[in-house]
């Protein structure tokens, strides 16, 4: 049972929001949440330095868009 409770424990991690944005990397697929609801979801194309902005390239849009901490929204990797 050890090894299913570390997979569930895994799967819960995964589907945290990520409080700390510095610690994202350009290239990772992560979900945009507002309360609660997904509104947006692609890959991270930058971080600012103070970790309170990140520019995300949706699918299927060519266009970056910049999400800001400020603005009440959550991350969490996808």
């Amino acid at each position: 049972m050890k090894a299913r409770g570390a997979v569930l424990s895994r799967r819960i991690a995964h589907a945290a929001t990520v409080s700390n944005w510095g610690s994202l990397r350009p290239g990772e697929r992560v979900e945009i949440l507002k309360h609660a609801h997904v509104i947006a979801a692609g890959e991270v194309e930058e971080i600012s330095r103070s970790g309170n902005v990140l520019w995300l390239v949706g699918s299927g849009h060519s266009e970056t868009q910049p999400y800001m901490k400020s603005d009440g929204v959550q991350v969490r990797r996808a």
